[in-house]
């Protein structure tokens, strides 16, 4: 597996992937427009025949990072892509000046909680009817915190 630091070329490939694994998928125009924010990074897992497996996308503001997504195409859930974007992101993101990371998982995807139990993140939070599940309704999300001067010793 390849780890490829995000760049417009990365887009489609990350939206490919982006709409394996979630519901509500971003365009491959959403990802470009947020890899132009300040503080944007991420990343993508490629197969050895340059298939998309997985993706990652930061932002690193004030201190803190927030994982504004993560995810994996269903052909390679449970090889460790999830674990390593993770181990490349956080890194990254103590480069950039971050102390803290920060996400939301949605508090039925207990697949994603044990990777960030796993990965050092503990709750700091609960988001009442945070994710939009219609017509099946609301789901809440854990906040989830990692320190990252603590991950990397």
């Amino acid at each position: 597996m390849r780890l490829i630091r995000s760049t417009p070329a990365e887009c489609e490939a990350m939206a490919q992937v982006h709409a394996e694994a979630f519901d509500k998928p971003w365009r491959d125009d959403e990802f470009e427009d947020l890899l132009d924010g300040e503080g944007i990074y991420g990343f993508l897992a490629a197969g050895p025949d340059e298939t998309p497996l997985g993706v990652i996308l930061c932002r690193v503001a004030a201190g803190e990072v927030e994982v504004l997504t993560l995810g994996v195409a269903a052909a390679a859930r449970r090889r460790g892509v999830a674990r390593a974007l993770l181990a490349v992101a956080m890194p990254a993101a103590r480069d950039l000046g971050a102390a803290e990371a920060f996400l939301e998982v949605a508090v039925d995807n207990s697949a994603a909680i044990a990777l960030y139990d796993a990965a050092g993140f503990r709750q700091a939070g609960l988001r009442k009817a945070y994710y939009d599940r219609r017509p099946a309704g609301f789901t809440d999300a854990l906040v989830m915190r990692l320190d990252l001067g603590a991950a990397a010793a």
